[in-house]
């Protein structure tokens, strides 16, 4: 179950007990921010790509979406979203709870700079009802990120 890899992997760092599991969905931004009380731009959106074989995410705030020249110039590959099942497989998460903690080996994680303006996001935590409260450092500390990067633009 994607959500006890996630649990797993936050468990390093003793954060596991901080996720957060809601009764209704979280799997959109919308959603997300219902569940959590705080404005969508604060939701850490994790969107799954593929480069070449290797599969990458790029967590990135909630009111951004890719902007593809940005894409192209950072990643010199035109922007291809995993479709549901592939990220499910290569990433390890389904769609609606993507996340950047206990992905499958070989998965990059890059962070996109549309999240440094708060002081804490919710990222979701591998399953469609889950979230976790993390800072800036405690995000870069557990998910294994490459590198931030400058990849979206406003909605």
């Amino acid at each position: 179950m994607s959500l006890e890899r996630a649990r797993e992997w936050l468990k390093k760092w003793d954060m596991d007990k901080r996720i957060l599991e809601f009764d209704t969905s979280s799997a959109t931004v919308e959603l997300a921010a219902q569940a959590v009380g705080c404005e969508p731009a604060r939701i850490a959106k994790s969107l799954s790509f593929k480069i070449g074989e290797t599969p990458v995410l790029i967590v990135t705030a909630g009111d951004r979406k890719i902007d593809n020249h940005k894409y192209k110039e950072t990643f010199s590959a035109k922007a291809k979203m995993l479709t549901a099942d592939e990220a499910a497989e290569l990433v390890g998460h389904a769609v609606g709870g993507v996340c950047p903690f206990g992905v499958r080996e070989g998965v990059e994680v890059y962070l996109d700079e549309s999240l440094r303006r708060f002081e804490s996001v919710y990222p979701a935590c591998g399953s469609a009802n889950s979230a976790i409260e993390l800072t800036m450092e405690e995000l870069e500390q557990t998910s294994a990120y490459l590198k931030w990067v400058d990849v979206c633009k406003e909605i």
